[in-house]
């Protein structure tokens, strides 16, 4: 007599009972490295062998699973996992029971129209025409709702191929630099479809324990990226200018050195504009001018 399996609904419930939070990771492609570093840089425990589909992290209790990037949003749409991180595009594409809990900002990507030079000017032109794309159900919504009928024939890749090979008239797909479509003989035209990037997505309605600290972990890890410290030097009759110049996300920090005629400042200043703020702050009498990196911070 052979012993029987634990049913899914069993393992559910003892998921459930372990109080973990269940987060889909992508296991390949362009979501994958990035997705990891971050999820290393808040703190979480990742995988150390590609080839490992299960991650538990017992000291945050929190469990990843590694899964292709268009799955992700279907396990958690349907409430086998808790959240996950996945592209807008793909999300959007699945139509499933998520939702977008917080943008990621990494992974952007423009989804767009093109056809033929010269055969397409607006997406009206695409009336009664074939659109290949890998996005059908991103882009049947999109046409819907603006109510342009057309064939959408799904394709799983090289979909600038389409057109030459008489299987559609023009496609939607991901554009970065344009270079694949003019080797085609294909150019842009419309708006953007979408601007996607990867976000860390939910099932709709639903808050699971450990979802907060993730979300204010990862936000950590977005303005930790984006901002500087920068400490400096200046006399108090120059503080005001100064703050102007760094004020920081709620007021620079300020403190009295030995001579009382000067103060020194802290504040967080955006990664971007450090090296003309610091010019700004010597020309206004600033000194020993000081940047350091943000490991990790709360907002």
């Amino acid at each position: 007599m052979h012993a029987r399996g634990p049913s899914a609904q069993n393992l559910r419930s003892f998921y459930e009972s372990m109080n973990m939070l269940r987060v889909a990771v992508p296991n390949k492609g362009s979501l994958s490295e990035a997705a990891s570093a971050m999820l290393t840089e808040a703190g979480y425990r990742q995988r150390r062998d590609s080839r490992e589909l299960v991650m538990v992290d017992p000291d945050n209790d929190i469990e990843f699973f590694f899964l292709r990037p268009r799955d992700i949003a279907v396990y958690v749409g349907g409430g086998t996992l808790d959240v996950g991180i996945t592209g807008r595009d793909l999300l959007l594409d699945a139509r499933v029971e998520a939702d977008e809990v917080l943008s990621l900002g990494f992974a952007a990507s423009t989804f767009r129209f093109a056809g033929p030079v010269g055969d397409f000017s607006t997406i009206e032109d695409l009336a009664g025409k074939r659109l290949a794309t890998s996005y059908d159900g991103l882009l049947r919504d999109y046409l819907a709702e603006r109510g342009i009928h057309a064939s959408v024939v799904r394709l799983d890749g090289a979909v600038e191929s389409s057109v030459r090979l008489g299987v559609a008239d023009a496609i939607a797909d991901v554009v970065e630099t344009g270079n694949t479509l003019r080797t085609a003989g294909m150019e842009i035209f419309g708006e953007p479809i979408l601007k996607s990037e990867a976000v860390l997505i939910g099932r709709r309605g639903a808050n699971p324990l450990g979802l907060e600290v993730l979300k204010r972990r990862l936000q950590g890890v977005l303005v930790a990226r984006q901002y500087v410290l920068m400490d400096y030097d200046i006399r108090k009759d120059l503080m005001d200018a100064a703050a102007a110049l760094t004020p920081g996300l709620e007021s620079p920090t300020v403190s009295p050195l030995q001579d009382s005629d000067w103060v020194a400042v802290r504040s967080m200043v955006p990664k971007k504009d450090t090296n003309r703020t610091m010019d700004e702050l010597y020309d206004l009498g600033a000194r020993a001018i000081l940047v350091s990196s943000i490991h990790a911070c709360r907002i």
